[in-house]
Parts: structure tokens; sequence; C-alpha cells
């Protein structure tokens, strides 16, 4: 069962203002510091939120609190700025009401934080998918762009919004978000050339300096020192919690999320840096020799630097710097700038640069982010614009700022009376007049268009003469002197003569929030908002992509005399749209407050708060709430929570939830004139009432609570006690159990041990009569085993007695023998001596003779020897005495031609046997044997590749030199420039894929061509809308392109080649081409051609072949790049190659990002 909860339960002071009593200035503040002290930092007021900036983190903003409060009535929870959103977004899903948000209030009082949250929790409960979460993130990630722009650092707030900011969320009727639209409303632009003390210019100029690339810097050189820029000031320069350069990466990711180009991200980049190279150009008076005083330019190089970032001439810039033209119907009349006016038209230049490259940014976004013009959509609108200011000093800014929050409260104060005079109406309830402050008489003076002090101002911006701030004053002196709410010190009434309080340079307006003095110095200049003629042309003569977009006055051919509207008229009108598109809308209101001026937590400035809820006008609001009923609920939550009061509604009411109502205020005695019933709701006046009825309320809860527990403590001991008894039954059943089974165990043990005795004597006895028998059994073996040792003993003296004896006799005839062997071996050794000696005497007679023999043979071998070696020396001699003469003159040369001739001889002969191929691409070549051939080698090298080569070109036909022709043609184009080229080497170029002239599939197609068909092929042309192909068949002729429908056959588009201009590829693996055509020619009307196919390398040559030898077309050019834009009709779109990852297989896919952007994704394996 779900809990039903309310505002009013557990409620830290009041939650809801309406209900605060007593009513007065004091309570109320009272009520919001004790909220804030308890971090409850939204009450309501009504259906208004009132919203404190904590100036902390907060654990209620998480997805469990979205969740918490989606789909809840609004008074059903806790004061949430997500309970308003919910209101919001809910009403205009289901009720079909388009609404606004209005998020108001002081500059640190949380604005941009509260329509982040806004955004963020539509986004969290709206529907999902693939096209909606697109969108969702592009519209989310447009904040950080504009905030990067558009926001600065303040004494009051880190992240302060210099400009206004309504954005119209579109849904469909499911709910879904389709897109959006911003409006940009006063960017401060003056910031850029002077920001006070202690601020900071715009956070783009920190963030480029500090998280660009050194790359990038060096292109748009730039430093990172910010003390080098005029511009930028030094004091504040470190933000503490900024981190400029994570801030940079993000804003570009945000930049991609949305849909701006590379290039269009560079250009606005270099805009930026231009700005502050602006700065740095300082003037110099020169004096002429006509007495004039003129400027010029101190140091010319930042002049340069910014010149080419621009794409404009020095010259031309640094004269309109010099001089100023003025045009006056058929006059004109060119005047030099002194010093001065050289410096406002420098920073007017800044000025006009940085808020209309802002302005295009709100418009290039708006361009993505914008929904399909299909059918009706609901619309949502989020305005976060400043607050009601009053400073020391005011100027033009606050006035236009204040007059913006008068017609706000002025839209306030209506719609909320006209919402409750509606409710009444729908209820049936008397309605009756409410008195409250009109201020349409104080927007009444400010905007009339005849007497209205704006119009004054454009009077006196218009009018020839001489015009100061102090003849604007004079005029709005005799004019207005007699109005109600103005007051200055030189007007016709006599009461503010002696007010010392009012300087006489200054007036004085009575706001609904207060008295506001402004200084009238600067209302003139700031509300002209000159920027010279010179300065605009020179800026559209610029090459830079974005100069004719920001500066159209400045093209020569539309020179436009009339003065430009003036930045009062301009906001005015602004003003009086967005009015008027809030009146459309069912509006929702946010107050912001700031708590303190130090941006700390836990600290609350009453005086500060005071002053915020005077000029939001929230004592206003509140007592127009209360004028009529201060509560309101409907019958059935309101019998929900009241029920218990009463004994006849308690504890169900079975009838209908009003009469149930009726019988309750009924028995409570409440008096009839405290409250009133609507046809859906009862309504109480007095919030004294409601609380009488919760304290009633709470008393019976206490009684109902007192009830509840005594029910609940007597089932609880009745519980409890039924326990404690089941649980005795059960523990004496489990003892009695153990009992027993321990008494068993005990009897068991018992009986084991008296058998285990009893086995034991029976074993014993048995054990005692085995033993005596073993005994018995054991003497009568021993017995017998000594009476056998004894026989055996008797036996064994006898054996050796027998041995003895036998020995004896052996021992005696073996020495016999002993003795007759050795008489017989001592004769034998005599006679063997004797005959040993002869032999002995005979060898040695033997060698001597032959030693001797030896001798005499070698002596007659050495006198041979001696005799031929003497001969031999004698001859040698003779034969070179006989040769010496022809030796000396001839011998030499013939020797040497003789080696010369076997060398080359051996060289050639190794050169036949390691001849090389006949391929002219074979490189190789013998290596050379001999240094001194080196020459001959590198000729004989030359002269071989030479007449191989013209014996592989006396092989070649026509149709072969052709086909080589075109391959050499396209490696000229593509070799190291296209990755798909290198596989295209292989294939020869067949021409015509499909056999167009055979196939008789395509025989109406062959007979409608006039020319040679020079190449037929299949491709996919690309459809813009999703990026998938379709297939084409694709003919060449010497004078057009043929696009024909593959199933039909049927020509869909025939192109001229002159009407070609260019072909642009990637440098990518991939083999999608685009066919740009030639603005204003015929085949133009539809846009150019993207396609895709397999034999890209052949078609690009043969496209580039046949145009080069067309006479009437020009060299066709092509494009290589991995980004590319493509005209399809009125649009230009940007076709990027990526590299893909692995989840993308191994195909090419082409997918549609945004309207301006095709993402080709390119794996690595293709």
């Amino acid at each position: 069962m779900e809990v039903k909860t309310s505002l009013l339960d557990n409620m830290i002071g009041v939650g809801d203002m309406v209900l605060l009593e007593p009513l007065s200035e004091d309570s109320f503040i009272a009520n919001l510091r004790n909220r804030f002290d308890h971090n409850e930092i939204y009450t309501y007021i009504g259906s208004v939120v009132i919203s404190m900036n904590p100036y902390r983190s907060l654990p209620i903003f998480t997805p469990e609190k979205v969740e918490e409060y989606r789909n809840r009535n609004f008074y059903e929870l806790s004061p949430h700025i997500y309970a308003l959103a919910d209101e919001a977004y809910r009403s205009l899903r289901d009720q079909d009401k388009d609404q606004c948000i209005l998020i108001t209030g002081e500059s640190g009082a949380g604005k941009t934080e509260a329509s982040k949250l806004v955004m963020s929790y539509v986004a969290a409960v709206c529907g999902k998918g693939q096209e909606v979460n697109k969108v969702k993130e592009q519209l989310l990630q447009s904040n950080p762009v504009l905030e990067a722009f558009g926001n600065a650092k303040t004494v009051r707030n880190d992240n302060s919004s210099r400009f206004g900011k309504y954005m119209d969320i579109e849904f469909d009727f499911k709910g879904d978000p389709l897109g959006g639209v911003i409006s940009n409303y006063l960017l401060e632009k003056s910031r850029v050339v002077k920001q006070p003390r202690g601020e900071r210019n715009f956070h783009i100029f920190y963030q480029l300096l500090s998280g660009a690339s050194d790359d990038t810097l060096k292109k748009l050189k730039l430093d990172r020192d910010f003390s080098k820029y005029n511009y930028l000031s030094l004091d504040s320069a470190a933000v503490n919690g900024l981190d400029d350069a994570a801030n940079f990466r993000t804003v570009r990711n945000a930049m991609q999320i949305v849909g701006f180009m590379e290039d269009e991200v560079q250009s606005v980049l270099e805009l930026v840096a231009a700005v502050l190279k602006l700065g740095n150009i300082e003037f110099k008076p020169e004096s002429r020799c006509n007495g004039n005083d003129e400027s010029r330019i101190k140091d010319k190089n930042d002049l340069k630097e910014m010149c080419e970032l621009l794409g404009t001439e020095q010259t031309v810039l640094e004269r309109a710097f010099s001089y100023r033209t003025v045009e006056a119907k058929q006059e004109k009349v060119c005047t030099t700038l002194n010093v001065a006016q050289a410096y406002y038209a420098r920073d007017a230049l800044a000025k006009n640069l940085y808020s209309r490259l802002f302005s295009w940014l709100v418009t290039r976004i708006n361009e993505s982010i914008k929904a399909a013009p299909k059918s009706r959509h609901k619309v949502m609108g989020v305005l976060d614009i400043y607050g009601f200011e009053i400073f020391e000093e005011n100027s033009f800014e606050q006035f236009i700022i204040n007059y913006c929050n008068e017609k706000l409260q002025q839209i306030f104060i209506e719609l909320t009376l006209r919402e409750e005079q509606e409710e009444y109406v729908r209820e049936g309830i008397e309605w009756t007049n409410i008195e409250y402050f009109n201020n349409a008489i104080i927007c009444d003076l400010i905007e009339n268009h005849q007497n209205g002090i704006l119009a004054m101002l454009d009077e006196e911006c218009l009018r020839p003469g001489t015009v100061t701030d102090e003849t604007f004053l004079d005029k709005l002196n005799t004019i207005c002197a007699e109005h109600l709410h103005f007051e200055s010190r030189l007007s016709k009434s006599s009461k503010f003569l002696t007010d010392h309080s009012l300087p006489h340079n200054c007036f004085r307006i009575q706001h609904y929030a207060g008295k506001v003095l402004y200084r009238a110095e600067g209302f003139v200049d700031k509300n002209n908002d000159l920027l010279y003629r010179d300065l605009s042309q020179a800026m559209y003569k610029a090459n830079h992509s974005l100069m004719k977009q920001l500066f159209p006055e400045g093209n020569p051919a539309k020179v436009n005399l009339k003065r430009p509207p003036t930045a009062g008229f301009q906001f005015r009108h602004s003003v009086g749209t967005l009015m008027r598109n809030l009146q459309t809308k069912n509006p929702n209101y946010i107050r912001c407050i700031k708590p303190n001026d130090k941006k700390a937590s836990h600290i609350f400035t009453d005086s500060l708060v005071c002053h915020q809820v005077r000029y939001l006008g929230l004592m206003e609001n509140v007592r127009v709430r209360r004028a009529g009923y201060a509560f309101r609920q409907a019958y059935e939550p309101c019998l929900e929570r009241y029920k218990m009061l009463c004994k006849r509604t308690w504890p169900h009411w079975r009838g209908p939830a009003r009469e149930g109502v009726e019988v309750l205020m009924g028995d409570l005695t409440v008096p009839a004139e405290e409250f009133s019933y609507g046809r859906s709701k009862v309504f109480i006046r007095n919030p004294r009432t409601l609380f009488f009825l919760e304290e009633r309320r709470r008393q019976c809860l206490q009684d109902l609570a007192t009830l509840i527990q005594k029910i609940y403590r007597g089932w609880k001991c009745r519980s409890h006690f039924l326990l404690l008894k089941k649980s005795q039954i059960v523990v004496a059943a489990w003892y009695r159990r153990y009992a027993q089974h321990n008494k068993y165990k005990r009897i068991k043990s018992a009986t084991i041990v008296v058998q285990s005795y009893t086995r034991g004597w029976q074993a014993r006895k048995l054990l005692r009569e085995l033993k005596y028998q073993k005994r018995c059994e054991e003497a009568v073996t021993t017995i017998s085993a000594y009476w056998h040792g004894t026989q055996a003993r008797m036996e064994l003296r006898r054996l050796k007695q027998e041995a003895r004896n036998i020995r004896a006799v052996t021992v005696i005839w073996a020495y016999w023998q002993g003795t007759k062997a050795r008489r017989e071996l001592r004769q034998l050794k005599e006679e063997a001596r004797n005959k040993h000696a002869v032999s002995v005497i005979w060898a040695g007679w033997q060698g001597t003779k032959a030693r001797r023999e030896l001798r005499r043979l070698k002596e007659e071998a050495r006198r041979k020897h001696a005799v031929a070696v003497i001969w031999a020396y004698w001859k040698g001699l003779k034969v070179r005495r006989e040769y010496r003469k022809f030796f000396r003159a001839n011998a030499g040369k013939k020797i040497y031609n003789f080696t010369i001739q076997r060398i080359m001889q051996k060289y050639f002969l190794g050169l036949k046997s390691t001849m090389p191929s006949m391929s002219p691409i074979d490189k190789s070549w013998p290596v050379k044997p001999y240094l001194f051939l080196d020459g001959v080698h590198s000729d004989l090298r030359r002269i071989f590749h030479l007449w191989r080569c013209k014996k592989y070109r006396s092989e070649f036909t026509e149709e072969k030199k052709a086909v080589f022709e075109e391959k050499l043609e396209a490696s000229e184009i593509f070799k190291d420039k296209k990755a798909l080229y290198a596989s295209s080497v292989s294939q020869p170029f067949m021409g015509d894929y499909l056999e167009i002239s055979k196939n008789p599939k395509y025989q109406k197609l062959n007979s409608a061509m006039d020319e040679k068909v020079l190449l037929a092929d299949v491709v996919n042309k690309i459809n813009r809308a999703n990026g998938k192909g379709t297939a084409r068949i694709f003919l060449l002729t010497k004078n057009s392109v043929v696009l024909a429908d593959q199933k039909t056959g049927q020509v869909k588009a025939s192109v001229p080649l002159p009407d070609l201009t260019s072909v642009s590829v990637s440098t990518q693996s991939d083999g999608f081409f685009a066919l740009k055509l030639k603005e204003g020619s015929a085949s133009a009307i539809k846009g150019d051609f993207l396609l895709s196919s397999e034999h890209l390398i052949e078609i690009i040559t043969k496209l580039h072949r046949t145009g080069a030898t067309a006479a009437d077309s020009e060299q066709l050019n092509i494009d290589i790049s991995d980004e590319f834009l493509v005209q399809f009709k009125h649009d230009k779109v940007c076709v990027k190659f990526i590299q893909g990852g692995p989840k993308n297989g191994n195909s090419v896919s082409c997918k549609r990002k945004n309207n301006r952007l095709l993402e080709v994704s390119v794996p690595s394996t293709v």
C-alpha cells in the first residue's frame, strides 16, 4: 500500500508562504532563514518556487529524487524545483498546454543552475530511444557552449550569465523532445573591452589560452601568458574552483555533439583570437600640416597577425582605424580620427565582432537543435534572464534590465490574477476584485512611443546637431517632470530642487521594487552603439568564412544610408516579442535569491535577502495569492487527510468525497465564511483555519498512535507468550528424548563391560591350557635333539681319524714326485742353454756382414746424385745465357696481354651464365669480379636494359598501351594519397564490367546511348536522409556521365562532363566519391552526387582522362581529403571519414549525425 504524504508533513517552518501567519516582511525572512538553516532551500508561494542558493552541493538532486517527484502532485511532497518541472511537463504532455518557466533573480542567485536542473529533470523523465537521447544530449550540451561565450566571473558570481536566454523546447504528442530554439537578449558586450575591478572577461578567452594545445595556439598566433593581452584583467585571471583547461575540452566536446564542423570551430577560435589581438593595437597622435590631429598605429605586429587571422589586407584595416567616411545621398566626406576616436573605433569593432559572433553561435546551435516542421509541436519555454539590478552607479544597462523586469512583473501579476480568476470560475466560486499595485504606469513611462524615455532617447540620437547626455536629460526634465514615478533635480517640480541625494546629472525612477537612481552619462553613446561604415566594409572584404555573415551591412553593393536601429529600440522590440510569446503559454515561476555576498555556505544576510524580496515583489505575490482563498485542495486528498477528525468519516467513508468533507466541516464547527465548496475542491480562506485542522489532526494522530501502540503491545505480549508456550513444549519433548537416550547408552555400556570381562576369563583359561601343551612338546623336542647331537659327534670323531690317516699317505707320495720332477728340470735347462749360445753367435756375424754392404751402396748412390745435380745446373746456366736478351725485350708485354685476354674470356663466359631475366623491372645484375672492369660493367648493364626494354615495347599492342597509360595516370593521382590504390595496382582496368552491349538485360539502355561507353559499372548512390545506398548503373562516355536504374535500366540523371568541376574522395580504403557540379548549371538542380564503388580508382582515372581530352571542358580537379562538403539541393552537408572500431565489422558504414553531417566509418581491416 502506498504511503500518502503531503507538503504539511514534517514541515520545517512553513513550506508555502501563502500559509504564513502572521504575514509580514520580518516573518517572511525569518521563515526563509529557518528553512535555509535546515538545508531546505526551496519554498512555495502558491505555485511559485523560491530558490535559495546554498553555495554547496546538497544530496537532493539524485536520480532517486527524480523518481520520487515523478508523476506526483505539486503539493504532495516537500517544496522542490523538481515538483514545478514535473507539473509543467505533465501539463504539457497530458493536457496539451504550452508551458514556460520564468527564472529571475540577481547575479549569483543560481538562475543558470536552476535552468540546468529543470532541463535535466525533463530529460530524465521523458522518453528514451536513440534519436530522443541524441536530441536531449544536444539540448543539454548547448549550455556549456553558451556559458563559455556568454558567462564571466563577477564580484557576485564566478559563473555569471551576462546575457538573457530564452529556450523553447519542442515535444511531440508523446512528450519526447524533438528540438529547440534559443533566443538571446542583451549580451553585455562592453565587458569585452573593459571589466570592473575584481572581475574577468568572458570565460572563452581564458579557456582558450589555458586549454588549447601548443599547435593550436601557434596557428592562432597566441601566447598562454594572460598579461600580454590588454582586454584581459589580471587581478582575477585565476578563479578558485574553475579549471579553464578542462572547461575548454568540455566546450570543444559540446560543440562537436551539438553539430559544429571542425572548420567552424576553428573559425570561431580565430575570431576569439582576433578580438584579443585587437585589444593590443595602440595608437599615437600625429599632427598634420593643416593643424588637425590624426592617429597612427604604434606597433603593427599585432595588426598584421590579426589581419592574417581574418584574411584581410593590413592597409585596408589600418586606414579604417585612421579615417572615417560619412556618406549623405550623393556626397562623401572623409575625415581623420584622433587618438580618442581611434580607440573608440577599435573598442566598437571588438564589441561588435564578439557580440555578432555570439549571435551567430546561437543561430548555429538553433540550426542543429531545431525540430523538423512536420506537425504542430508542444512547447516548453525556459527563461533565464537578469533580475532587478540596483547598484551604487546605475547606467543604460541597468535601465533596460529593470525595464525588462517591469514587463515581467506586469505579466506575472496579470497571469497570476488570471489564473486565480479562471480557477474560481472553474470551481464556481464567487470572484472578488483584488487590490494590487499595477506597474503599467511605469512601463508606459519607459516604453511609450511618443513620450517614453526610450522614445525620447532614440529621438535625441537621431536629432541633427550637438547631442549629449545633458541634452537628453533636459528633454526628460521637460516632458516627464509631472510623472509621479519620475524624479530629477532639474525638473519643474520644486520638491526635488533641494534633494541633495539626487545629483544634477542623474534622474530617478520609482520602480515596483523601489527607487533607482540612474546616471545619464553614457546613455546616448550606448544607445547609438555605432560602428563606423569603414570598419564594416573592411570586415566584409575579409576572406574569413564568417565575416560576410557577421557584417552584411559592409557589402558595397548594398550600401544602406539609413541609420541602424538603436540598442534601446532593438531591446524594446525583443522584450515585446518575448512578452507576446509568454502570454500564449502557461507560466511557471522560479524566484532565485542569493543569501549572502561572500559566496559562502551557511551564511544568511537578512538585509541582502530583504532587498531581494522587495525588488522581486514576493510580498506582493503572497498578498495577491491570499486575497482570495489561501489554501485549496481536492475533495479526495482532503477527506483522506482529515477523516480521522470525525467519527462519521472514520475509518472509511462510503459516499461521495464532497459529502464526506461537508460532514467533516460540519462536525468540526468551522465557520461557514472560512471555507467554500467548489466543484472539485474545497477552498479555505484563512491559514489559521488550515493550521487549526492540522493541529486537530496532529492531536488525533497522537491518540491514534497511542491506541495503535496499546493494541500492538497487547498483540506483541500475547504473541510472545504463545511463542514461549510453544517453545516450552518443544524443549520438554526434546529433553525427554535426550534423557532416555542417555539411559539407554549407560545400560548398553554396562552390558558391553560384563561381556568383555567374561570373554577375557575364557580366553585366559584357554591360553593357560595351550601354553602347558606347548611346553610339553618343547621338552620332548629338546631331549631328542640332545641325543641326536651326541650320536653325530661320535660319528664325526671317527671320520676325522680316518681322514688324517689318508692325508699322511698322500703327502709322502707328493714329496717323492716333486723331487723326481726337479731333477728332470735341471737336466732340460742345461741342454737349452747350450743351443742358445750357438744361435746368438751366428746372428751377430750376419748383422755385421749386412751393415758393411749397406754402407757401400749408400756411398755409390751419393756419387751418382752429385753428378746429376751438377749437370742440371750447368744446362740451366747455358740456357739463361742464350735467351737472356730475348726475355728482357718482349716477355713482359706478352705475359700481360695473355693474362688480360684470359681474364676477359673468363668474365664474359661467367656473365653469359649469370645473365638476369628479360623483365624490365628486374633490377638484378651480376657482381663485378675485378675493380678495373667497373666502367665496362656499368655500360654493359645499361646497354642490356635498353635492349630488353626495346624488345618489351615491340611486343605491346595499342590496347595494352592504353591500359598502361591509364595505370600510369592512376599512379600519378592516387599513389601515397589514397590507401585503396595499393590494392588496385594488380587489378586490370576492364572498363565495361556489365558487358552492356552483349547483355540483353541492358539492350534498351545500350540503344539509348549515342556514344561509345567507356565504362559501365554498378555503384551505390548515397541517400542524405539516412546514409544508405541505392544501386545505380554508372555509364561514362566521352561527353557525359549517366546514372540509370539497375532493375529497369531507366536513365535517372545525365551530366555533361563540362558541368563537372571536381571529384572528392577520402584518403582511406573506402569506395566513396562525390561528383561536384558547377553552380547554376541545369545538372546541379538536385545538388551533387555522393556515390560508392568497388572500382573507384578506375572510375576516377577514366573521368580525369576523359575530361582532360574533351575540347570544351576544363581540367577535372581531384580533391583527396577525409572531410569535404557536398551540396544537397539548398544545404551543404559535410562528409567526414573516421576510423571505425571492431564493433562495426569489416564493412564501411555511413550514418547521418545531424542535418549537416554524414559520418563514414571505415574499418582498419578494409
